[in-house]
């Protein structure tokens, strides 16, 4: 029963998700708009519009049930079916993401990471093998991977980038501190951790000369 959904609720369900899962587990726990709101400092307002374009389990003066509330935001999500994806970049930051086993909850599965420097290749990753580059291509088409994810240097990633749509990849989670330029069709994500930490560094200074 999915409904349209804002990019601004869209990012809000995994919060509700995180926090439900906190939640013990059994079929009579129940959680109300209102106090998932609390919890997460959003309006109990927003929060019920943001459940409603996934979910019609919620009941008046009881909420939802929170099982079936977090198998709502899962298959909305599509966090139900893991989506293989492939990581370019076997640097210090590509090996981070390789070896965090957490996105597994979220639908994804790393199979494997790509690198042009021969030295890393061949190595294990928790469990993921580090491939030269050249064997990117084959493999995405064989295993009809489709999200690609950029741990590269800013100099290489539009030739990346480049690569991986050709290789059939419809999505990219890019790392790289700089801007890419995908065909129409291909989902971007960009995670500029620069980006962020202007933002947590301007904020900061703003509140020490408030104080």
């Amino acid at each position: 029963m999915a409904k349209e959904i804002s990019m601004q609720a869209l990012q809000r369900l995994p919060l509700y998700l995180q926090y439900l899962r906190t939640l013990p587990v059994g079929k009579d726990t129940t959680i109300s708009a209102k106090a998932l709101g609390t919890v997460l400092g959003f309006g109990e307002i927003q929060v019920r519009k943001d459940l409603s374009a996934v979910s019609d389990g919620g009941k008046p003066k009881i909420g939802y049930g929170a099982e079936s509330l977090i198998r709502d935001i899962e298959c909305f999500l599509g966090y139900d079916n893991l989506s293989d994806a492939v990581l370019i970049g076997a640097g210090k930051l590509g090996k981070a993401l390789l070896s965090y086993d957490g996105f597994r909850t979220y639908g994804l599965n790393i199979v494997a990471a790509f690198d042009s420097d021969p030295l890393k290749c061949g190595t294990d990753v928790s469990g993921k093998l580090i491939l030269p580059l050249e064997r990117m291509d084959n493999l995405c088409e064989r295993m009809k991977i489709e999200i690609g994810i950029i741990t590269v240097p800013a100099s290489a990633a539009q030739q990346v980038c480049d690569r991986l749509i050709r290789s059939g990849i419809k999505a990219i989670w890019n790392f790289a501190p700089t801007h890419l330029s995908v065909p129409e069709g291909v989902i971007l994500k960009n995670e500029n951790i620069a980006a962020s930490l202007a933002v947590l560094s301007k904020n900061l200074a703003e509140k020490e000369r408030r104080s």
